[in-house]
């Protein structure tokens, strides 16, 4: 994990890696910040999906609820 670098890795099971990074796309001319989730093996991105930094709080909270209504089943 490296915060710093606005970049994190998830080892997941046979090879996967989940990364979260904070890119920059100057697409239009604006330089525009946002995050990309990917999930990675071998080195090349296999999905990702691109979020409004906006929305990034909203979407930690989400994954907060569901991770405390699967803890309590267990």
């Amino acid at each position: 994990m490296n915060d710093e670098k606005g970049f994190t890795e998830i080892k997941m099971a046979a090879g996967w890696f989940m990364t979260i990074s904070l890119q920059k796309s100057d697409k239009f001319g604006d330089e525009k910040e946002y995050i990309e989730i990917a999930k990675e093996k071998s080195g090349q991105k296999r999905g990702r999906f691109n979020i409004n930094p906006k929305y990034v709080r909203v979407l930690g909270e989400a994954l907060v609820k569901f991770l405390m209504r699967i803890s309590c089943k267990y």
